[in-house]
């Protein structure tokens, strides 16, 4: 790496940190159980693994711009999921191969070492379109020994080593290993504008050879972002984040979608993907990335969305987005179900009475349609099979959002905190997810139908 601009940044990023904090913290939409940057922006959830007694969640991070700017690899850390420990940024844009920003990856560990996948990005000086020209996506290597820090950066592939007919967009390396070697996939774009997924096998770790690619019949959006591969109760499913996908009637209601394709056949050879179905059907989810963590799989997305028309008027405090809370995949036959982790039940404190509700945890059982409105600001629907995210205030541009279920609407967990919430709908069937902005001293949860409800005030996640 290069020394002196490792430095350079190291030095500018806890400045601005420490300088900035103060404001963002004194926000009243900061988060008390989402992971938030201290300061400036936050989008895909990186790296996240367990290595020993840690997990580990990286994230993109631009500290010195809540617009965005060059990325990084911020750092945190837990032994539980609710006592985190932020830890310097492990990834600076500091080598020639990823100098205008540290992109989107994974993490492999092995024996206690952590291997960080991740695309380089370099723009070019020039008039360039930056889709098929005048951009490198580099898929490059950072190895930490200690899980605080990289002791080694390598670059392992360019643009001239993905295979013939894509644009210079490739990127978001997924690695795992399967069957003594190690595999990888990466989202590309075409040069006829079809997303798709390669895979690469390697021996090693560090030599890798394009061994097929993923894609549908018909032509399903532009570009695949953030790849995710992996098997449940040995059936195989896709996730990616497909951009360029029309919307059709309630399904892909947001500029781009994420969600996964059940996998049939082999990865590597014959295969066919099943139909896609989106991850959440909220404002605010994107990028998701999953990991095994003895026996479970546990997945964290961006609450946040691309070029989104909607807003985030934190940015006035000097940061933008956070990450979901953990949730746990399971399956039902091809179905995946998303779900909050139970260590997350922790968190909850004293019983609270409606009309007092901020930071909460509920679970309600309904009994036919009915209606909810949090804070005089985000209002849930239901009749029958449908539900309906929108808002009589607060929502910084976003408008109506539906979803349907297989059967009716029969439980509901809504995890509200200061600026978000998080609607499952018969325990992880579907799942909404979005900011939303009430008046700071707004509280409260007016209930229209009948149910039973159980309502907990939430505590904060400790970070240190």
């Amino acid at each position: 790496m290069s020394n002196a601009l490792h430095r350079d940044l190291a030095r500018l990023v806890e400045r601005v940190e420490r300088e900035d904090g103060p404001r963002a913290a004194a926000d009243p939409y900061r988060q008390r159980f989402h992971l938030m940057p201290p300061v400036g922006w936050l989008n895909d959830p990186n790296g996240l693994c367990r290595c020993g007694e840690w997990y580990h969640v990286f994230y993109q991070y631009g500290p010195f711009d809540a617009a965005g700017g060059v990325k990084h690899w911020g750092h945190y850390r837990s032994r539980d999921l609710l006592r985190w420990e932020k830890l310097p940024v492990m990834l600076y844009p500091d080598e020639p191969w990823d100098v205008h920003g540290v992109y989107s990856g994974s993490a492999l560990v092995e024996d206690g070492v952590m291997y960080l996948y991740y695309t380089g990005n370099v723009k070019q000086a020039g008039d360039y379109d930056y889709i098929t020209a005048g951009r490198g996506h580099n898929t490059a290597l950072a190895v930490s020994r200690d899980g605080v820090s990289v002791q080694s950066d390598e670059l392992l592939l360019t643009n001239a080593d993905y295979p013939a007919g894509l644009t210079c967009h490739v990127r978001d390396p997924k690695v795992w290993t399967q069957d003594g070697m190690y595999y990888m996939v990466l989202g590309a774009r075409t040069l006829d504008d079809r997303g798709e997924i390669l895979v690469f096998e390697s021996a090693d770790k560090r030599r890798w050879t394009h061994r097929n690619t993923l894609t549908t019949p018909e032509k399903f959006g532009y570009m695949w972002e953030c790849p995710d591969l992996f098997g449940l109760e040995e059936q195989s499913f896709l996730v990616c984040s497909p951009q360029g996908v029309a919307q059709q009637g309630d399904r892909y209601q947001n500029i781009y979608s994420s969600g996964y394709f059940p996998l049939h056949g082999d990865f590597r050879g014959e295969y066919t993907l099943g139909g896609f179905t989106e991850l959440d059907c909220g404002f605010d989810f994107y990028a998701p990335q999953s990991f095994e963590d003895r026996g479970r799989r546990l997945m964290l997305g961006w609450m946040g969305m691309p070029d989104a028309e909607y807003q985030n008027p934190t940015v006035e405090s000097g940061w933008q987005h956070c990450l979901t809370v953990p949730c746990e995949i399971t399956r039902d036959g091809t179905r995946l179900l998303r779900y909050p982790v139970p260590e997350l039940e922790k968190l909850r404190q004293e019983r609270v009475a409606p009309e007092n509700a901020q930071v909460f945890d509920l679970e309600y059982s309904p009994q036919g349609a009915g209606k909810l409105v949090i804070r005089e600001s985000l209002v849930v629907e239901w009749e029958g099979n449908r539900i309906t995210l929108s808002f009589q205030s607060g929502g910084a541009g976003r408008t109506m959002r539906r979803a349907c279920v297989e059967r009716e609407v029969e439980h509901l967990r809504i995890l509200a905190d200061a600026s978000s919430a998080e609607v499952f709908v018969n325990r992880g069937e579907r799942v909404l997810s979005t900011r939303y902005y009430p008046a700071p001293e707004a509280r409260g949860i007016a209930f229209t139908g009948a149910g039973e409800a159980a309502l907990w005030a939430m505590g904060a996640l400790e970070i240190q």
